[in-house]
């Protein structure tokens, strides 16, 4: 059944096309409504049990991908690269792909707290494939659009070192090799929220850069940073 608030109607069936399903698909839109209804808009009718439901659904469906993708996998590189997918980073980049920003419900106070944007990101997302699941009480309206990202993540994943956590692997490095933390120093460069390249990172260690990079929160670019570093330093090494 269709909401009956006609132009949210249409923004959910948007955000359907965009992950490539048909707006004919057996989608429960209330729950789709609800999953992207964030706390700060009610303390009851919100996202927060659908991305409880979600959180189980997301790890499902990264353990069913890489079971069938690479039965040679041993089960401890299973855990690990499952812990990477489902991490609100990665999530919160994938809800970002989708413009999921664009569909949630927030209060403008709580727009406006950045620190908070990435866990928001991932928590809709999750939400979202809660309200999917719960739809059909199948994958059938996830594993079509998300195998793909997750396929390709988890060969990424398997061949990075860094596991693409370059905060904490090079946090993990200057602490092995000099027990000290890097020095993040950032700044924004534009004042567009929407900007890819809003905030500029340096990362710096015993009063050397070692890398710079640009994002759309302090986060991100703080992590692009970072993977500049530790690819330098990686290849010094090796």
């Amino acid at each position: 059944m269709a909401l009956s608030y006609p132009r949210r109607q249409k923004q959910l069936e948007d955000l359907v096309k965009k992950l490539g399903l048909p707006i004919t698909a057996p989608i429960k839109w209330e729950l789709l409504d609800l999953a992207l209804t964030h706390p700060s808009v009610s303390p009851q009718a919100n996202y927060e049990q659908l991305e409880f439901v979600g959180d189980a659904v997301v790890r499902l469906a990264a353990a069913e991908v890489l079971w069938e993708t690479h039965p040679d996998w041993t089960v401890g590189e299973f855990a690990a690269i499952r812990s990477v997918i489902v991490s609100d980073r990665i999530l919160a980049t994938l809800a970002t792909d989708y413009g999921l920003e664009l569909y949630i419900l927030v209060t403008g106070s709580a727009s406006a707290d950045k620190g908070g944007e990435q866990t928001r990101l991932a928590d809709a997302f999750e939400a979202v494939l809660g309200a999917l699941y719960l739809s059909t009480h199948s994958l059938k309206l996830i594993r079509p659009w998300l195998d793909p990202h997750f396929k390709k993540l988890a060969g990424e994943i398997r061949l990075d070192p860094a596991r693409r956590n370059y905060k904490a692997a090079l946090q993990e490095w200057t602490q092995g090799h000099f027990k000290v933390l890097p020095e993040y120093r950032v700044r924004e460069i534009t004042p567009h929220p929407g900007s890819l390249e809003r905030f500029h990172a340096e990362v710096w260690l015993q009063g050397r850069n070692l890398g710079e990079g640009k994002g759309r929160s302090i986060k991100a670019a703080e992590q692009a940073a970072a993977e500049v570093a530790f690819r330098v330093l990686i290849d010094v090494e090796t």
